[in-house]
């Protein structure tokens, strides 16, 4: 064994144990009825994400990586996310906490055990460790949908984490990004996922974009002017389901005197102005960047914005370089439980000075999800493919809730334009 394959070992081992910690104390805030109750018809009982993430582990890492004969083959059905929709688990016959326990950790047990053992290259599966750290990207991507059903549930706060660092430059105004081809997506990311591929040459024309995300301050701005009552800032779809939803703010928004009160994992406060607003869908989006004499921008555009970098003509991994995140890069990972103040990371801005595009919140653009020129299903069509076509609205650049290995700036998350128990936010673009 060569030491670069030892490394790699080394790193994998300590992702997927970092990640389980992240997993363990998300379940473990929690007593087990709590674990076991729906707290949102829009989310799965918090005890079949815990399990979902250890049988997709044993169907890749323990069954097909390593070939070896099944933990609990009865189940897999259960946990099959395409069987069962979310509102509908809480009535299939879970494993309860205690046999899920039991179920996760001779999971991981078999899982590194054929850590030890694989080798790492030869087929596309398990060369550069990919099909570890696909799973290390689907545990915690689970984690982050966990953390939105904690944000869910009521009762007494669970939670804890310190505040977001303060701004510490002031950040306002628009970039203005020059035309021209870049490389979007990505060829050499060795654990990008199948939708990120392949890398190639958009062209894109000269734009306006926000350099921050658009705050709470602002947000409220647009209410205070009567943008929820006015169908001009809507699109059709957007007013019928504005309409047929009632909305009237942002989820957990709720008046306090003249202004407004924000209750954030079980913590009702004022609203911070000048933190990037969340809990918006996409058609919110669209109407106040409508309201505001701009639109959404697309996903090359967000792209572009947060990777080209006009010096070396080249694109980055992050809008800061190629380096992996540090907490003075972005807010991820779930270090604080909110977004952080407009101008909190300087040092994450990309070449053109647009902040935040990593962290704080996830943000929608006006593409729909498709694949790119030359796209190929890997390692099943499930995980991207199935989901292609105009249902779906991209969101880019990771919330406080997701961690550094499961963002980067090729990657992409979509979901429908009515969803905002997600971790959503945006900015605004124009053409120039």
């Amino acid at each position: 064994m060569t030491a670069e394959t030892e490394r790699l070992r080394d790193r994998v081992a300590a992702e997927l144990t970092r990640t389980r910690g992240r997993t363990d104390a998300l379940i473990a805030a929690v007593d087990d009825d709590d674990l076991v109750r729906q707290h949102s018809p829009l989310m799965s009982p918090l005890v079949w994400d815990f399990a979902h993430v250890a049988n997709q582990e044993e169907l890749w890492l323990v069954r097909d990586v390593g070939g070896r004969e099944p933990v609990r083959r009865d189940i897999d059905e259960l946990y099959d996310a395409f069987k069962h929709a979310r509102r509908d688990r809480i009535a299939l016959p879970l494993l309860d906490p205690a046999e899920a326990r039991r179920y996760v950790a001779q999971v991981r047990d078999k899982a590194l055990d054929v850590l030890d053992r694989v080798r790492l290259d030869g087929r596309p599966l398990v060369a550069d460790g990919f099909a570890f750290g696909m799973i290390v990207q689907h545990e915690q991507q689970h984690d982050e949908t966990m953390l939105a059903t904690h944000q869910l549930r009521t009762g007494a706060a669970v939670l804890t984490a310190p505040a977001p660092p303060a701004a510490t430059v002031r950040v306002t105004g628009e970039a203005f990004i020059p035309g021209g081809p870049f490389t979007m997506g990505t060829d050499t990311e060795p654990w990008a996922l199948d939708n990120e591929r392949p890398a190639h040459a958009v062209d894109v024309p000269a734009f306006h974009i926000d350099r921050a995300p658009v705050t709470n301050g602002q947000y409220a701005a647009f209410i205070a002017a009567g943008g929820y009552d006015d169908p001009r800032w809507w699109s059709a779809a957007g007013w019928d389901h504005r309409q047929s939803a009632g909305l009237t703010a942002p989820a957990h928004w709720e008046r306090d005197g003249d202004g407004w009160a924000v209750t954030s994992f079980g913590r009702t406060a004022a609203l911070v102005d000048d933190e990037p607003v969340v809990h918006v869908c996409f058609f919110e989006a669209e109407a106040y960047a409508r309201w505001a004499g701009k639109r959404l921008p697309t996903e090359a555009e967000w792209e572009k914005a947060a990777r080209f970098d006009p010096a070396t003509g080249r694109s980055r991994r992050f809008p800061w370089g190629d380096e992996a995140p540090e907490p003075r890069h972005a807010n991820l990972g779930q270090r604080h439980l909110r977004p952080a103040p407009v101008g909190a990371y300087p040092d994450g801005a990309s070449p053109a000075g647009v902040h935040q595009l990593i962290g704080d919140v996830w943000e929608w653009t006006s593409s729909d999800f498709s694949g790119y020129p030359g796209f190929s299903a890997f390692p099943y069509r499930e995980y991207s493919e199935v989901f292609f076509g105009p249902d779906y609205k991209v969101l880019r650049g990771g919330s406080f809730g997701t961690d550094g290995s499961a963002v980067r700036g090729t990657f992409r998350n979509w979901d429908y334009p009515i969803r905002r128990q997600i971790f959503s936010g945006f900015r605004c673009a124009r053409d120039a």
